[in-house]
């Protein structure tokens, strides 16, 4: 028995330092970094791009260069709440005030209450979302959880194949393995047919990471509590939490991340907060030392 664990603490300890390995040659690969793209080039974010490519360093370094030049011009992290508030009144998606139970932020969404037409403000939308989950992750901890509620989800109201696609494409290739679960909560029958042309556009990693739960099934009801506390979560979900989104205490909490996302990214922008009274507030750079963000 000694021996056996002797061998598998050794493999362990092999596998550690290759990863490192493929995690320098990565960095060798991809080149001296500046500005954000060093910033958002974190060890961690290697070892994410490494484990969404099978740790295959061409494939790896393919995958992060297109993000690279994605951030360039997307500039994801300069969204600010204000100009995409609107896509947010009805709580279609947005950071809940609680973590499942391996500490990840947790975004709920639920499609049925789509409330605009613009698919690239509903993107820039879901962007920031993904954005400010990762910034309030804690300290060692890479990935969010997804919550779907589909109350009052059908058809005539669901998102379009487009919309989903351009979801998918930008969780898996912009952001890889920053999902850890995601549980679509007693989707109605006729999502199936939705769901057969969705499923295409999932790699492998993402696939097995979709669980659906319904209330009648014991074995999905207990695999999602095995991620979250009864009573942190909603009644919508099965659990004993009142699910109450507040679009204004909403928009001071983004407000505030707001400010500490210009801080953490080191430069300023001018925060305008639309009819909360913080108007053309000036954010100060990040101050030395400051921790990045984990990319």
């Amino acid at each position: 028995m000694f021996g056996l664990w002797k061998n598998s603490h050794h493999d362990q300890e092999n596998d550690q330092v290759q990863r490192e390995l493929k995690v320098n040659e990565l960095k060798t690969a991809i080149g001296p970094l500046s500005g954000r793209s060093l910033q958002y080039c974190t060890d961690a974010c290697y070892k994410r791009y490494l484990e969404a490519r099978n740790w295959n360093v061409d494939k790896s370094k393919k995958m992060l260069e297109e993000t690279l030049n994605w951030r360039s011009t997307y500039k994801p992290e300069e969204i600010q709440w204000h100009e995409v508030a609107m896509e947010g009144e009805t709580g279609k998606v947005y950071r809940a005030n609680f973590r499942d139970r391996h500490g990840r932020t947790v975004l709920i969404l639920r499609p049925g209450m789509q409330n605009t037409k613009s698919l690239d403000n509903q993107m820039r939308h879901l962007v920031y979302l993904i954005e400010n989950a990762i910034l309030n992750l804690p300290e060692g901890q890479e990935q969010m959880s997804w919550l779907i509620d589909f109350t009052g989800w059908s058809i005539s109201n669901s998102v379009p194949i487009k919309s989903a696609r351009d979801t998918v494409n930008i969780l898996q290739n912009h952001y890889p393995e920053r999902l850890g679960i995601a549980f679509l909560y007693n989707p109605p029958r006729i999502f199936e047919a939705f769901w057969k042309i969705v499923k295409y556009f999932l790699e492998a990693k993402t696939f097995q990471k979709v669980k659906f739960v319904y209330p009648k099934n014991n074995d999905s009801v207990e695999l999602m509590r095995s991620y979250f506390d009864e009573e942190n979560l909603p009644s919508e979900f099965g659990g004993k939490a009142m699910l109450n989104y507040d679009h204004e205490e909403f928009t001071r909490q983004m407000s505030q991340d707001d400010v500490k996302s210009a801080a953490l990214w080191g430069f300023e922008k001018k925060l305008q907060h639309a009819g909360n009274g913080y108007s053309g507030a000036e954010v100060a750079p990040a101050p030395v030392g400051l921790a990045p963000l984990a990319g």
